[in-house]
């Protein structure tokens, strides 16, 4: 088992072939961002799910992705915990960053996004802007998801 230092210093020193104090900077860097350079020395068992998630988007940071994918980051998470998550991806989506996300979470999505998709077993239904995609949609199969969800 690592510690969190260790988790998000390991790529970049091995792939990224940055110095472990190029990394250690950056990884300190990183945890100040999203507050929690208290858990540097911790190991993820002892983390809350959602500082467990916080720490897995820093060690992806950490690579300086041009894009970063998101597959239900919100869904294993207690409720308390997901507006957590939710913020630092709202910090990314501000700075700029090009993020692909698979949610549930219907309202982040709509402040978030610059583009929603509607995908039903494989298949785009539907692709439009937040504010057409959730106060028009035009796909039957869309219109009655987000009745429920909504």
């Amino acid at each position: 088992n690592l510690t969190v230092m260790e988790n998000i210093t390991l790529a970049p020193v091995k792939l990224k072939k940055m110095t472990k104090e190029q990394a250690h900077e950056k990884a300190v860097q990183l945890l100040k961002r999203v507050n929690l350079l208290d858990k540097a020395d911790a190991y993820p068992a002892s983390l809350s799910g959602g500082q467990q998630q916080r720490i897995a988007i820093v060690r992806a940071l950490a690579m300086n992705p041009e894009v970063m994918l998101f597959d239900e980051p919100t869904s294993a998470l207690d409720p308390e915990m997901v507006g957590e998550v939710l913020e630092v991806m709202r910090e990314l989506a501000e700075e700029g960053m090009t993020m692909i996300v698979v949610t549930h979470e219907m309202s982040f999505a709509k402040e978030v996004a610059t583009k929603c998709l509607f995908i039903d077993q494989g298949i785009i239904m539907e692709e439009n802007t937040p504010q057409n995609f959730f106060d028009h949609p035009q796909n039957p199969r869309l219109q009655d998801f987000l009745s429920k969800v909504l």
